[in-house]
């Protein structure tokens, strides 16, 4: 059994289907068939459920499964921590999602840049999603996400958890009514959310806060991205909540007010490979906290695994 039965095992397994795990691992179905198909015969146990559509994993393949996520993980962690130990390449892969370029990330980046000129940075916009697969595949070292998703291979460290705020057309009487607003203020409201896809999202922590409190808003409109939902506002389409770093975007067409619950947070956080201790890694983490310090930003320094 070679690692790359695990990568094919694990596309087909996360897919569900052969079709998509081919393209998604470049190569074409029938070779990935009988890769699965000689698998099967090495560990002489049956993997998948051939009969059902979408594909299903038999109680020997979600053991398997499990055990091989994790043992593909640790070899992207012993690769990445091997080149940086060796000093083979400094380089630094860093996912984001968009909303993050409206608050610190592009100060960090360039601070990080001219402090370690001889690393060679690299950015890839991204879902928290994605990142977490691009982690576990080697592809990204460190991600800067919203959501909090569970794998046991990720680290995750909340940096802050930044206010949603509202965003309104100019004019609207509730931006003109009260100082701060209460989200049972805009459920009769349509309410524009962002992303459409992939789910989960920022978009599901807006809905959650509505639901959290018993509300539901009369109309929701999902778009694809926080620019597109900020220009449905400015037309008048609806309004939206979003993160206060959104503030720093100078629009004159959109007004933004406070939310009257502290609790309304989205947290700002940085994942990397669990067993990654590399010096760019602890370096950028560090610079992070120390432009925090510069800026007066609140945050609370955490570990969060999810549990």
């Amino acid at each position: 059994m070679e690692l790359r039965h695990l990568r094919y095992f694990v596309a087909v397994a996360e897919e569900r289907n052969f079709t998509r795990a081919a393209q998604r691992l470049h190569i074409a179905q029938p070779p990935l068939s009988r890769q699965i198909q000689q698998l099967e015969e090495t560990l002489a146990v049956q993997l998948f459920e051939r009969n059902s559509r979408p594909l299903k994993l038999t109680e020997t393949g979600k053991f398997f499964y499990s055990h091989a996520v994790q043992l593909l993980a640790q070899t992207a962690e012993l690769e990445s921590m091997t080149r940086r130990v060796g000093n083979i390449e400094r380089s630094l892969s860093v996912g984001f999602v968009g909303s993050t370029l409206y608050g610190l990330l592009p100060k960090i980046i360039r601070r990080f840049r001219d402090e370690n000129p001889t690393v060679e940075l690299s950015l890839h916009e991204m879902s928290t999603t994605d990142q977490i697969r691009a982690l576990k595949d080697g592809r990204i070292d460190v991600g800067f996400g919203r959501i909090r998703l569970e794998d046991a291979n990720i680290r995750r460290v909340v940096l802050r958890e930044e206010k949603m705020i509202v965003a309104f057309p100019l004019g609207h009487p509730l931006s003109l009514s009260k100082p701060v607003l209460a989200l049972r203020d805009l459920v009769n409201e349509t309410l524009i959310i962002y992303p459409k896809t992939p789910r989960p999202s920022y978009a599901d922590q807006v809905l959650a806060a509505f639901q959290d409190r018993g509300l539901k808003p009369r109309r929701i409109y999902e778009v694809r991205e926080l620019q597109i939902a900020l220009g449905l506002v400015a037309a008048g389409e609806g309004m939206s909540i979003v993160p206060s770093s959104v503030y720093g975007l100078k629009r004159d067409d959109v007004n933004y007010k406070e939310l009257d619950d502290p609790t309304l947070v989205s947290p700002i956080i940085m994942s990397t490979r669990m067993l990654d201790e590399s010096r760019d890694i602890r370096e950028m983490l560090e610079l992070i906290y120390r432009l925090y310090e510069e800026e007066k930003i609140p945050y609370t320094p955490r570990v969060d695994r999810g549990r």
